[in-house]
């Protein structure tokens, strides 16, 4: 299968090293990966700020550049979420004729796809594991605790693959961070009001790192330590599952 790998990009310009580790860890899985450098952002941020129409170019340009790949994989639940549910209505395509059929965040992609059950990884650290909203509820990447179903975690699987690291959870295990996007912005106090309870929930565990398959996420709450100067730091999942490669 030949995979075209998509960096949102705010990971591009912020978060590079997670764009890199995404390549390097599907490589070193044997997987024929190709990244298309035309690449830019999927829409999102246009389509959330009330501009739909803007984002429907962007749409346009990415179906070109991934139309070609058997998978579309990214480190990122709310820009694969997005393609995923809007790109078919944007581009007035049917779902099976869309990228959207075929775009998975990465470790959806390892769980439920490759079912990659080794790895060579080595992280001795504990780690407070952070469940996005998008990636719970919309991926199923884990279970919601509101629902009356049998725990599980994809992200908890794959990181049990993962030589000497402790993995925590903090007692609220799916509350929000208060990032969510636009809502950052325009309910600013609220949303640090959030990003502090979370980030402090997290370090009840006794975790070093808070690490989560969403850098925006991991970006707010970091935002939150730097300003507070907490004795906890923020890592990205793949960074973990790639840390001896």
């Amino acid at each position: 299968m030949k995979i075209g790998l998509f960096i949102p990009c705010y990971v591009n310009a912020i978060y590079p090293k997670v764009g890199v580790a995404s390549y390097r860890l599907l490589k070193s899985l044997g997987i024929d990966v190709d990244y298309p450098l035309e690449q830019t952002c999927c829409g999102q941020p246009m389509a959330n700020g009330g501009f739909e129409h803007d984002s429907i170019g962007l749409a346009k340009k990415m179906e070109e550049l991934f139309e070609k790949y058997d998978y579309v994989v990214g480190p990122s639940a709310s820009c694969v979420v997005f393609v995923k549910e809007n790109y078919p209505r944007l581009l007035r395509k049917e779902e099976h004729a869309c990228i959207g059929s075929r775009i998975y965040e990465i470790c959806e992609f390892l769980h439920d796809v490759v079912k990659v059950d080794k790895l060579d990884a080595c992280f001795p650290h504990k780690v407070s594991l952070h469940n996005s909203c998008h990636g719970e509820r919309l991926l199923h990447l884990s279970s919601p605790s509101e629902l009356n179903i049998p725990r599980f975690s994809k992200l908890r699987d794959l990181l049990s693959l993962v030589k000497g690291v402790e993995v925590l959870e903090p007692k609220r295990v799916d509350e929000c961070c208060g990032f969510g996007g636009m809502f950052a912005v325009e309910e600013a106090a609220t949303s640090v009001c959030m990003g502090e309870d979370k980030v402090r929930d997290h370090m009840s565990t006794g975790a070093e790192f808070i690490t989560g398959a969403d850098s925006s996420c991991l970006m707010h709450m970091e935002g939150v330590i730097r300003r507070e100067k907490l004795p906890i730091k923020t890592i990205h999942i793949i960074e973990i599952l790639t840390s001896r490669l």
